[in-house]
């Protein structure tokens, strides 16, 4: 199929286009639109057999569950079994925003979105054109990051291109996303609240609102939420993430980059800006400043892809302080330097 391209400005949004791409989606078709994390691959979270297009595009396997994305809270009690206090309290302070929040789903919501679980994970984006597109579709979105599973997760219209073109209808350019990780996500059926997976939004802020929140590591009947595969987030290259500190991390660094220059490999290196100069006899790409996780986060996914477009085979990460989204940064860094899991 021949895929098609709107272009819309998110703070000018051109109603005309996106009644177009709203249409793409009441018919069963797909669309992949940009939200403040990443993009999305979207389909009518309703119509079991457009979502199942979802699947068949990315190659994603059908037990890794997906978002559905509203566009206003109401929506939580079509989609809910009943809708506990504290997710309408955190819909208050972060929605629209990157946080989503599993809760036990309602009989409207299919095996097909959930993984068969009995939970269901929503969320209201902080983007226009999402926003937008949800409300002229009239339905909830059930919406991955728009690109081949496995890979990097797409932050312009660009790298969906590279990975969707000819297998989805359409794609909506909306520009460079502002976030550049995914949501946060929130198990809140259970005490302490857990965070299955990080992201947008930081633990520290989630703890202003709610108190105590943990980290949660292990699968616990299968996989809760979204992006707790290792095989997520992984260039083509192998990546291998130092996790020193200070000088030790930019010793070992070079080290490794020299080992495997020496044996042939295209080896490049992805760095703080403080740490630029330290590498001056290596090929380098600025992440952003370590102070700047916004920037990091921003950047991350980018510089992945660049680095596999340029042809590297190994590219070798300075990891950064886990506070704030630091958090989020170092688990799509560790996973992306796991080894690939069997599926």
């Amino acid at each position: 199929m021949k895929t098609k391209i709107l272009e819309i400005n998110p703070k000018k949004i051109d109603l005309a286009k996106i009644k177009i791409a709203a249409e793409e989606i009441k018919k069963g078709k797909l669309v992949a639109f940009p939200t403040e994390t990443v993009y999305g691959l979207g389909a009518d979270a309703l119509n079991k057999k457009a979502v199942a297009k979802i699947f068949q595009a990315k190659g994603r396997p059908f037990n890794d569950p997906l978002i559905a994305h509203i566009a206003d809270t109401k929506e939580l009690y079509r989609l809910y079994k009943q809708v506990p206090p504290v997710a309408l309290k955190l819909a208050k302070a972060f929605w629209p925003g990157p946080l989503t929040l599993v809760f036990k789903k309602s009989e409207l919501v299919s095996g097909i979105v959930t993984a068969d679980l009995d939970t269901v994970a929503v969320r209201m984006p902080a983007d226009n054109i999402a926003l937008s597109l949800i409300r002229e579709a009239k339905t909830p979105i059930a919406a991955p990051s728009a690109n081949l599973f496995g890979k990097t997760s797409p932050t312009t219209a660009q790298h969906v291109v590279d990975d969707l073109s000819g297998k989805i209808e359409m794609i909506i350019d909306g520009g460079k996303t502002k976030v550049g990780v995914e949501s946060t996500v929130l198990d809140i059926t259970v005490e302490p609240i857990r965070i299955l997976r990080a992201g947008g939004i930081s633990l520290e802020k989630l703890k202003e609102v709610i108190g105590q929140v943990k980290m949660s590591k292990e699968l616990e009947g299968g996989f809760r939420s979204p992006g707790m595969l290792n095989s997520h987030y992984s260039p083509q290259a192998k990546l291998i993430l130092v996790e020193k500190k200070g000088d030790a991390q930019v010793e070992e660094i070079r080290r490794l980059a020299s080992e495997y220059i020496a044996q042939g490999f295209k080896a490049g290196i992805m760095a703080k800006e403080e740490n630029q100069n330290k590498y001056d006899r290596f090929e380098v790409k600025v992440i952003g400043k370590g102070t700047e996780l916004e920037t990091c986060a921003a950047n991350l996914f980018a510089i992945l892809r660049s680095f596999d477009k340029e042809g590297f085979e190994i590219i070798i990460a300075e990891g950064l302080k886990e506070h704030d989204l630091g958090l989020a940064i170092m688990e799509r860094l560790r996973k992306a330097a796991a080894p690939k899991q069997m599926l």
